[in-house]
């Protein structure tokens, strides 16, 4: 890695020397704000000339408001600042001439848009897919195609991003590992339950989803793969305003026996705001209550003692999900440099699920031995509770402030498993009595956290920023196992498959980090954080603890070079780190049937990955990132185990080796017309797969890559449309080899009550395409797995728009529980 991270910085200084030659003619230099003295940051800043207006040149303001224009030639000029909800400003004209070849112009103030909605025409719109500097944010809110589905179906959208519907499993770019924040607040689940938690989240609740592949040093540590932040709607106006929304859809799926199983849809949210004087007070309430339904397929063979025997497996899993979740929140503005705020937030979700599992057991000759079915009835109930409170102190109103966060978060969960497998000869005779197991999974997780953070500053648009914070981490889960005695038809407990699990866990961060210039066009930011972490988590019934304590720093670095008007080179550097799961360090064993279960592992390691990416930006649209990363003691979800003597296969989580991961990510936008526009997004990737299993080398090398374009198509002023598609080649998730997937989501939209109201339709995956595939071959494991959801699917969306609509900005912050979240597991 040493000598990647040399060769791009080289190439960097070799740029810089190469561009950053003296220009011979005239600069322009200056700043934009507001009234009180805030900087403006990414305003459109457009040189005229003074005579008629022509354009001459563009620039955008940085992030403290600064603009400049280079090899101006001799002429009189003025400049003119916009921005959305502010009106547009233009300087004073002046002279460039041979006596004045450096002009320096004094502050551009910029004063808010008053004109009424009425007086107010959109020209434009963000487009779905939009890729900034840093990040590619997905703006979910005036999509048609988003309408009506959950955040995990708009996410699998999101360029880079795969979900593994098999396991569960989020990826960015090909690598695991992607912490989840809603609201810049981490949701502390595992990787299963953050997927989980995003199927059952309505995506009319969503205003955008940012992935950021490097975050800084600001950002807690843990992620290997970047974080992605879904920023949930929030109304922005002064006033009482607010949004109403009701949907309704339908999807449908074959079950085992081929008959047609029908699945309703239906979802509701109300959000609220009013803002006035010095207070903002906020808060959204949503319901939704969905059928969904999951067919699945495994295939093994088990050799053993020179004999083979073969499972054909095939379930088939409706489920009922209903949940409310709700947010409620205060910001008052004690005076012009204090803010204090207190937010709560929480959900209640409840998942049952009645599902039946056949499985046809066969000797070596094929010929079938068994048939056992098991039948399974389960329940998950899961609530959260999250407050907080924050404070923040704005010195002079130029970007020198500081912030307090204090949170408390709550995670309660019963979850009920009942398990019935009774066991068939191939005639349909009883093979043996029947066995019938029940499980009750109480659990319990409290998060406490506290961060500050604080910024300065400098001179010549530097600054300096610092920042602490603490969280202390308890769960508590317990396994309770009961077998039913056949002969008496009582309820036994089962201490063998029985255990109560406890975690403790409590880190502490600081971090500095320092954004300046080097010379007029390079840009640098470099960070370090160090994380001291000490955990215990103990197995009461094992009498089993595992106790750990290490100190970790994690540099950052990001260099931007500004190689002309049209050209910005990138490049950027971290160390990140991922810590297990909770409920992954519980060696508890989960039955899906008796030869199938998943078990934790107490021994996990954390996985530390250090990434660097290059990336080159042209016009503020074609983007281009090469980048490489390498995970040591990577944690590889689903390890496959088998116990061939008793005919058992399992899964777990391990640390397996390191894994190299070398990606090239292209996203381009198209204008076909002025009724048509394309964003394209293209991501290829090398995986060097490198470990050991069971003593022996494993050793994968892949290239894949995925393909993702949509299509916005403005038919009328109050009619449009969307069309989007998405492709996955063939991919690796450890030991799992995943087939090609694809599909494509068409829909439109028609604006109603003079634009205070809109009605989306959309169908996604009308042709049944999105399946998953996977075969997983090493050693004595050789299975196929094949599932099927109700991904095809018709969805119909009222949104109303209701009260003051003027356009404001709110306060942005992010809260101290924005790392431990995404470890907690959350439902089904």
């Amino acid at each position: 890695m040493k000598p990647i991270l040399s060769l791009f910085i080289l190439i960097l200084l070799t740029l810089s020397t190469t561009f950053g030659q003296i220009l011979t003619r005239g600069t322009v230099k200056g700043q934009v704000g507001t009234a009180p003295g805030k900087p403006l940051e990414f305003s459109t800043m457009m040189l005229l000339k003074a005579k008629d207006s022509t354009l001459v040149k563009g620039a955008i303001s940085d992030v403290d408001g600064k603009y400049s224009f280079d090899n101006v030639g001799a002429g009189t000029y003025l400049v003119a600042a916009q921005q959305i909800g502010y009106r547009k400003t233009y300087s004073v004209p002046f002279t460039i001439d041979e006596a004045h070849p450096a002009i320096e112009l004094a502050a551009i103030t910029m004063t808010d848009e008053t004109k009424s909605l009425t007086e107010v025409k959109v020209v434009a719109q963000k487009p779905f897919i939009e890729q900034q500097v840093d990040r590619t944010v997905m703006n979910v809110e005036n999509s048609i195609l988003a309408s009506g589905s959950t955040a995990l179906e708009v996410l699998e959208k999101a360029p880079g991003v795969t979900i593994d519907r098999q396991n569960d499993q989020i990826q960015l770019k090909g690598k695991s590992g992607v912490i989840v924040y809603i609201d810049g607040k981490q949701t502390y689940l595992s990787q299963q339950e953050v997927s989980n938690l995003l199927k059952n989240t309505p995506s009319d609740n969503i205003a955008s989803i940012e992935i950021i592949t490097n975050p800084g040093s600001k950002y807690d540590a843990a992620g290997n793969s970047g974080i992605i932040n879904i920023k949930m709607k929030k109304n922005k106006n002064f006033g009482t305003n607010g949004t109403f929304i009701l949907g309704s859809g339908y999807g449908w799926v074959n079950s085992l026996t081929g008959a047609r199983k029908d699945l309703p849809k239906f979802n509701t949210s109300l959000n609220l705001n009013h803002r006035e004087g010095k207070f903002n007070v906020f808060g959204n309430y949503s319901y939704i209550n969905r059928q969904s339904a999951q067919s699945n397929e495994i295939n093994r063979s088990i050799p053993y003692n020179g004999h083979t025997t073969y499972f054909d497996q095939y379930s088939f899993r409706p489920n009922q999900f209903s949940g409310h979740s709700y947010k409620a929140g205060l910001d008052y503005f004690v005076s012009k440099k204090s803010t204090i705020g207190v937010l709560f937030n929480g959900f209640t979700n409840d998942w049952r699920s009645a599902g039946q599992n056949n499985t046809f057991i066969s000797d070596e000759n094929h010929q079938l031995t068994s048939r056992p079915t098991t039948k399974t009835d389960a329940r998950e109930f899961m609530t959260n509770a999250t407050g907080n409170v924050n404070y923040k102190y704005d010195f002079d109103g130029k970007g020198h402030e500081l912030t307090v966060d204090a949170d408390y978060v709550h995670y309660g969960g019963k979850n009920n498993n009942n398990l019935s497998t009774i066991y068939y000869n191939p005639d349909n005779t009883l093979n043996r009595p029947n066995q019938d197991v029940r499980n009750n999974m109480p659990s319990i997780i409290n998060i406490l956290a506290f961060k500050t953070d604080y910024v300065h500053p400098l001179k010549n648009g530097s600054k300096l920023e610092t920042g602490l914070k603490t969280s202390f981490v308890s769960a508590d889960n317990n396994t309770i196992y009961d077998t039913l005695q056949q002969e008496n038809r009582q309820w036994l407990p089962d201490a063998s498959r029985s255990n109560q699990f406890k975690y403790d866990e409590h880190i502490s961060a600081a971090y500095v980090n320092y954004a300046g210039k080097i010379g007029k066009n390079l840009k640098i930011q470099a960070g370090l954080r160090a994380e001291h972490t000490h955990s215990v988590g103990t197995s009461v019934t094992l009498n089993q603890t595992v106790d750990r304590n290490y100190l970790n720093l994690f540099p950052t670095m990001f260099l931007s070079r500004q190689l002309d008007t049209n050209n910005v080179l990138n490049l950027s550097f971290s160390r990140r780190i991922d810590r297990p799961d909770y409920q992954n360090l519980n060696p508890f064993v989960f039955y899906l049937d008796p030869y199938t279960y998943q078990k934790g592992n107490p021994f996990l390691r954390p996985q530390y990955t250090n990434s660097i990416e290059l990336t080159h930006v042209y016009k503020n649209g074609l983007t281009t990132t090469l980048g490489y990363s390498r995970t040591t003691d990577f944690i590889n979800q689903e390890t496959p185990r088998q116990i061939a003597s008793e005919n058992i296969t399992y899964i777990t989580p391990e640390n397996q080796g390191h894994l190299d991961n070398v990606s090239l990510n292209v996203s381009f936008p198209v204008v076909i017309a002025k009724w048509w526009r394309m964003q394209n997004n293209i991501n290829s990737y090398y995986q060097h797969y490198q470990t050991f299993y069971s003593g022996t080398p494993y050793d994968v090398k892949l290239v894949a890559y995925n393909v993702y374009s949509s299509n916005n198509f403005t038919l009328s002023k109050t009619l449009s449309a969307e069309v989007s598609a998405w492709y996955n080649s063939a991919s690796q998730y450890g030991f799992y080899r995943a087939q090609p997937m694809g599909a494509f989501s068409l829909g439109v939209q028609k604006k109603v009550m003079e634009g205070k109201g809109n009605i989306k339709l959309n169908v996604n995956d009308p042709f049944w395409l999105n399946h998953f595939n996977g075969r997983a071959v090493v050693q004595d494991i050789n299975f196929h797995v094949a599932s099927r959801w109700e991904s095809r699917r018709f969805m119909l969306t009222f949104t109303y728009r209701f009260g003051n609509q003027n356009i404001k900005t709110e306060r942005q912050r992010n809260s101290a529980t924005s790392a431990e979240q995404n470890r907690v597991k959350a439902g089904n």
